[in-house]
This record gives C-alpha cells, sequence and structure tokens, in this order.
C-alpha cells in the first residue's frame, strides 16, 4: 500500500471541501442554465384588434341641375354635411350635354366634384351614349361606358350600379355585382342606381332592376338609393317581390330631390313609410354596424331615422 504524505491528504480534503460546496449550492438554485438552444421563446403578444372605422357621412340626391333650379340651395346643403358626396343620375337638363354640364351642373353641384362618385340617369343617355357624363366625371365614374364599380366608404362597401345598361340575370353586370359581392368581407353594404325598383312616384316601379336586388338580397345587402321620381321617399326593409322583412330586408331610399322641379306622389306603394316633395339632400351617417338618415329639405319638413346592418 502506498502511504500519502500528509501534505497530499491535506490536499485532497480541501478538493472533496469544494466539491460537496459546490453541489450544495447546486441544491439550492436550482438547474444550471440552459444552453442557447434550450432558451424558451419570449411570450406571444396578442395582436390588438383593429379601431372600429369612424361614422361616415354619405350625401348626395339625384335629378339635380336646371340652369335656374334649385341645385345651388342643394349643393349647399351637401356641402355643409362633408363626407363623400353620391349622385344618382340625372346630373344636368335637360339631355346631359356637355353644355348643360357646364352651364347648370358645375356652378352649384360642381365644387363637389372632387368627394362625388356618381351613377348616370337616363337624361345622360340623351347625349352621345352619356360621353359627356363620363367624360365630366372622369375615373370617378368607373369604367367608361360600364358606370358600374364599387368602393369602400368608412366601414362599409358601397356599389354603385347603372340601370340604364342591361342588368338582367346572366348579364354583364348582374355577374360582376355577384363576384364582387363574395369577395366583401365587410359588414354592412349600400347600393346604388337611377331608377328605383319600388316607387310611389309617377314613373312606376322599374321590375328590370328586380335581379340586382335579388343579388343584393342573398348577399345580406342593408340599404339601396335611386332617384328618378322627384320626390323623397323611405321605404321599410323588403324583399325582393316587395313582401316586408324586418330581418334581411333593404330599406329603400328615393331622393331624386337635387333641383329638379318636384312630383307629387301618385299612387303609395306597398311599405312606404314616408313621402316628402321638396328639394334636399339625403344624409346617410355609416357606422360599423348601424345606419342613420337624415332628409335635409331646403324648406319644410324632414325625415329622420337610424337602422341596424342584418
Amino acid at each position: 500500500m502506498t502511504r500519502l504524505r500528509p501534505g497530499s491528504r491535506v490536499l485532497l480534503a480541501l478538493v472533496a471541501a469544494v466539491v460537496a460546496a459546490a453541489t450544495a449550492q447546486c441544491g439550492k438554485e436550482g438547474p444550471a442554465s440552459p444552453t442557447p438552444n434550450q432558451i424558451a421563446p419570449p411570450p406571444v403578444v396578442p395582436a390588438r384588434p383593429p379601431a372600429p372605422a369612424a361614422p361616415h357621412v354619405f350625401v348626395g340626391a339625384g335629378d339635380i341641375a336646371f340652369c335656374d333650379g334649385a341645385a345651388a340651395m342643394t349643393a349647399s346643403l351637401a356641402d355643409a354635411a362633408g363626407g363623400t358626396v353620391f349622385t344618382l343620375g340625372d346630373h344636368a337638363y335637360p339631355a346631359g350635354t356637355r353644355q348643360n354640364f357646364r352651364d347648370c351642373y358645375d356652378p352649384t353641384w360642381g365644387r363637389l366634384k372632387e368627394r362625388t362618385r356618381p351613377v348616370p340617369g337616363n337624361h345622360e343617355y340623351l347625349a352621345s351614349g352619356g360621353q359627356p357624363y363620363f367624360d365630366y366625371f372622369g375615373v370617378s365614374a368607373g369604367p367608361a361606358g360600364l358606370g358600374y364599380y364599387s368602393f369602400p366608404a368608412g366601414g362599409w362597401h358601397a356599389f354603385a350600379l347603372n340601370s340604364n345598361i342591361p342588368a338582367e340575370s346572366g348579364s354583364a353586370q348582374a355577374e360582376w355585382l355577384r363576384a364582387e359581392l363574395a369577395a366583401t368581407s365587410t359588414f354592412c353594404t349600400i347600393a346604388y342606381w337611377h331608377h328605383p325598383l319600388f316607387t310611389s312616384g309617377p314613373n312606376g316601379d322599374n321590375p328590370r332592376m328586380q335581379e340586382l336586388w335579388r343579388i343584393l338580397y342573398e348577399a345580406g345587402a342593408d340599404v339601396v338609393l335611386s332617384a328618378h321620381d322627384h320626390l323623397y321617399e323611405r321605404f321599410g326593409p323588403q324583399d325582393p317581390d316587395g313582401r316586408p322583412d324586418a330581418g334581411r330586408g333593404i330599406r329603400q331610399f328615393i331622393a331624386g330631390t337635387g333641383g329638379a322641379p318636384p312630383y307629387q306622389v301618385v299612387t303609395v306603394r306597398a311599405n312606404s313609410e314616408v313621402r316628402i316633395s321638396a328639394h334636399g339632400v339625403l344624409k346617410l351617417t355609416l357606422m360599423a354596424d348601424s345606419y342613420q338618415w337624415e332628409f335635409i329639405p331646403v324648406s319644410g319638413h324632414g325625415d329622420s331615422g337610424s337602422g341596424r346592418c342584418h
């Protein structure tokens, strides 16, 4: 047996004491630090939901500008409301010529042109197939010769349609609308065109727009705007066949009140709630899941209320 020197025995004792102390300290502090490959990823912070869109003003009318009419007064009302301006056709009388746009429309509603999203009326098509209208509004009127397009209006999606061209099932416009609605994810939808499907005015209903209404109804659209009859009219929510439908029906407004001589009601249509023969503008305030309406007349009494999206 090899005998350890006294100094070696002391050295071994010191080493043993150091090892014991280190082992005891590890037991107190827990496991050793992880290697780089063992480091835990940082916690996932949930994304903040997007803020709801602010209320958006959508204001306008149709049947607007005779040179000696009330267009200057209704333009002032629309201007004061702010927001996006919609126009519902028959902008410049009597025939929508370049001269009519220059002399009658441009001095009044023309100052709102940069924020106007128009649709054509039948009077536009009395002049060169509507070309002066498309020339005047340019890209804001949608593709030249078609006159239908869509755009965001605050948190809503708006569809500007053309009631002067084919709109039946299988037409290019109907197929376009169906595809655009399928690709739209917004909760609330509004559409507008010139000739109303339902009206209590002297021009009567326009059944050729029933297919577009049906497509909108099936997609859960909320509001439709039209003009052509020179009056204001509000309908309760209804289906494409004119039956009341509080759950899924579309509310229609007629606002052919921009400046042309007002019409009187002929026969009150089913589901018609309010009728006013006066010049004025329709102001809609579009919110995340609802809307408010206000018909603002040049003089006399107006109309107001609210509704919810489907």
